[in-house]
C-alpha cells in the first residue's frame, strides 16, 4: 500500500465538542485511520495524527480544514503557541510505498484546493515550498495571526494559493511536506542528566560549543545527520536518557542512533541498557533495525517481519521500560487492526473453511495466489536452513538474500489473496449499480471495464511473481541444505500451480474486456509466461530427482 500520514496542528485545545466535530469529519472518510489526537489546554491547540492512501487521506485533510473554518474563530484565539490559522499547519509525510517527490505533488495538490475552494491563505512549506525561504514554517509564520493582514497587503507574501486577503475568522494556513520524525529515548545506567547531556551533544548534528586557545566558540558537529538530541533525568524512572528526535530517518534510521548513542556512551564510562519509541514507528523503521543486528549476527534476514521486529525489539532493549505491542507502536499493524486484509489474517482452517463456503471469493485466484505464496515460502526456508548450516558459515550472505527475495515475494502474493477477492467483490459492485438512464448505463460500463481490467491485473501479477520464485527455488535446488531438496522441488510445483491457476483466471476475465488490444497483449505475454514456467518446473524437478535418487 502507499501510505502517507498527515498531522495538522489546530487552533483550539480547550472545547472538546469543538476537537471533536474536526475529528469526525476526519474519520467520516473511508480509509483514513485516526491514530492520535492530542490536545494542549496552555496552547489551546490540538495535533491530530491519521494515515492512509494519499487520495483518502488528502480528502479527509480538505474536510478537516472546511470544518476547522466553520468551527473556529482566530478572533478569540490565545495561546502560547506560535500560529496563524485555524488549521495553522498541515504537512503530509512519506509512510510507506509513497516517494517525498509524490508526496509533495499530493501537498500542492492539496493546498491548491484548500486555498481555491476555501478561498483563504495557504503557504506551502518544507519540502512542498516553492522558494528555498518559504521552506521554513517559522518564517511562513513569522508575525503570526496578529501580524496577518498587514503581511498580506505586501506583494512579497502572496499566498501560494488562494487570495491575498485577510479572513479575520480563519487566518491563513501552511501545508507542506516533510520526513517522518521519529521521537527516540535512550536509557542509560546513570542518574546525571549532566552525562546524559554530554551523550546527547556527541551524537546530535548541532554538537556542542567549543572554545580555540584564544577563547573564541564555535560549535563542533556530532555524529548524527538529521539528530537533534538533549540529556535529561526521568524521576519515574529513576534513570537519565538521551532524549532524541530523528527528523530524516533515511539519513539517520532508529538502529544507527541505538549504536552510535552505545559507542559514544561507552567512550564516557556509561552504557545503554534500552530505548523507548515515543508515538509510532513505520513498519520499514523496524524492520531495517531487525535486519542490520542480523547482519551482525551473520544470521539470514529472510525471516517474517514479526520475527525480524523481535530481533530489532530485543537488540535496542524498546521493552525495558513498557512493553513494546507492534499492532499498536507500527503505523502498519494498526491500521490492518481495522481489518485491512482479512483473509490473510485467518487461520488456515478459518481459510479453508471460508473458501469452502458458498460465498464465491475467495476463489480460484485468491487460491493461485496463496498456493506461490506457499512455494515462495519454502524457497525461503530452505535458504535459510542453508545459512545457518554447520560448516557453510563463508556463505550465509548468498543463502540470506536468497531467502530475502523469496521473502519479498511470498509477502507480495499473501497480499493478492486479498486484492483478487476485493476486485472480484468490484466486478460484482460495478454490475450492481443503476442502468434506467443513458447516463447510469454509461457510468455503469464504465465502471465494469475498470473492475474487469483490475480482475486481470491481480492474476497476472500472481504469474509473474510465481515464475520470479523459479529462480530461488531452482538455486536452492542446485545449491542449497541437500537434505531440503524435496522442499525445494514441492515449491515448484506449488508455484507452477499458482501460474497456472491465475492463468485460468486471467483468461476468463479477459474474455469479459472490450479493450482488444490489452487483452491480446496479456494472453500473448501470459501464455509465454505459462511456456517458461513448465519448462522450469521441469529443470527443477530434474536436479530434485537426480539428489534423491
Amino acid at each position: 500500500m502507499k501510505i502517507i500520514e498527515c498531522v495538522p496542528n489546530f487552533s483550539e485545545g480547550r472545547n472538546s465538542h469543538i476537537i471533536k466535530q474536526i475529528t469526525d469529519a476526519i474519520e467520516e472518510v473511508d480509509g483514513v485511520c485516526l491514530l492520535d489526537v492530542g490536545s494542549g489546554k496552555a496552547t489551546n491547540r490540538t495535533v491530530v495524527t491519521f494515515v492512509g492512501e494519499p487520495e483518502a487521506v488528502c480528502e479527509a485533510a480538505f474536510r478537516a480544514v472546511k470544518k476547522s473554518m466553520e468551527v473556529i474563530d482566530m478572533g478569540k484565539h490565545h495561546g502560547e503557541h506560535p500560529r496563524f490559522g485555524a488549521t495553522d499547519v498541515l504537512p503530509l509525510i512519506p509512510v510507506s510505498g509513497v516517494t517525498m517527490e509524490e508526496t509533495v505533488e499530493w501537498a500542492r495538490k492539496l493546498a491548491k484546493r484548500i486555498g481555491e475552494t476555501l478561498q483563504f491563505p495557504v503557504y506551502c512549506y518544507e519540502y512542498a515550498a516553492f522558494s528555498d525561504e518559504r521552506r521554513n514554517l517559522a518564517y511562513c509564520r513569522s508575525g503570526e495571526y496578529e501580524g496577518l493582514k498587514a503581511k498580506l497587503a505586501k506583494p512579497e507574501w502572496k499566498p501560494d494559493f488562494g487570495p491575498a486577503q485577510f479572513v479575520p475568522k480563519t487566518g491563513a494556513t501552511a501545508v507542506g511536506a516533510r520526513n517522518f520524525l521519529i521521537a527516540y529515548n535512550i536509557n542509560l545506567n546513570t542518574t546525571s542528566s549532566r552525562r546524559a547531556n554530554a551523550v546527547a551533544f556527541d551524537v546530535r548534528e548541532k554538537g556542542r560549543k567549543v572554545k580555540d586557545e584564544n577563547g573564541n566558540e564555535s560549535w563542533k558537529p556530532g555524529l548524527l545527520k538529521s539528530v537533534k538530541g538533549i540529556g535529561w533525568y526521568i524521576e519515574e524512572y529513576g534513570i537519565a536518557q538521551v532524549s532524541m528526535n530523528l527528523t530524516d530517518i533515511t539519513a539517520t534510521p532508529l538502529h544507527i542512533a541505538f549504536d552510535t548513542t552505545c559507542t559514544c556512551a561507552q567512550a564516557r564510562g556509561l552504557r545503554v541498557t534500552g530505548s523507548e519509541l515515543v508515538g509510532l514507528v513505520p513498519l520499514q523503521a523496524m524492520l531495517d533495525a531487525g535486519r542490520y543486528f542480523l547482519t551482525k549476527q551473520q544470521r539470514s534476514a529472510g525471516i517474517s517481519d514479526e520475527e525480524i521486529i523481535k530481533i530489532a525489539v530485543r537488540s535496542m532493549g524498546l521493552d525495558e521500560l513498557t512493553p513494546f505491542n507492534p499492532q499498536q507502536k507500527i503505523i502498519e499493524y494498526k491500521m490492518a487492526g481495522a481489518g485491512v486484509h482479512p483473509l490473510a489474517d485467518m487461520t488456515l482452517t478459518a481459510f479453508a473453511n471460508e473458501t469452502l463456503s458458498e460465498s464465491p471469493a475467495p476463489g480460484g485466484g485468491s487460491i493461485a495466489a496463496y498456493m506461490g505464496a506457499m512455494g515462495a515460502a519454502l524457497g525461503g526456508m530452505v535458504a535459510n536452513l542453508s545459512a545457518h548450516k554447520a560448516g557453510w558459515d563463508a556463505r550465509w550472505a548468498t543463502f540470506s538474500d536468497w531467502a530475502e527475495k523469496a521473502k519479498t515475494i511470498m509477502n507480495r502474493l499473501v497480499a493478492l489473496v486479498d486484492e483478487d477477492a476485493k476486485a472480484f467483490n468490484n466486478i460484482m459492485a460495478a454490475f450492481s449499480l443503476p442502468k434506467t438512464t443513458d447516463a447510469e448505463k454509461t457510468a455503469r460500463k464504465h465502471a465494469i471495464s475498470e473492475a474487469t481490467r483490475q480482475a486481470i491485473a491481480v492474476p497476472f501479477q500472481v504469474m509473474h511473481l510465481c515464475f520470479d520464485s523459479m529462480e530461488a527455488l531452482k538455486a536452492m535446488a542446485e545449491q542449497g541444505n541437500p537434505n531440503s531438496v524435496s522442499d525445494a522441488g514441492v515449491g515448484a510445483l506449488a508455484a507452477r500451480s499458482g501460474v497456472l491457476g491465475a492463468w485460468l483466471n486471467v483468461k476468463i476475465n479477459a474474455a469479459g474486456l472490450d479493450d482488444k488490444s490489452y487483452v491480446e497483449k496479456v494472453l500473448t505475454e501470459g501464455a509465454a509466461l505459462v511456456e517458461k514456467t513448465q519448462a522450469a518446473e521441469k529443470e527443477i524437478l530434474a536436479i530434485v530427482e537426480k539428489k534423491t535418487g
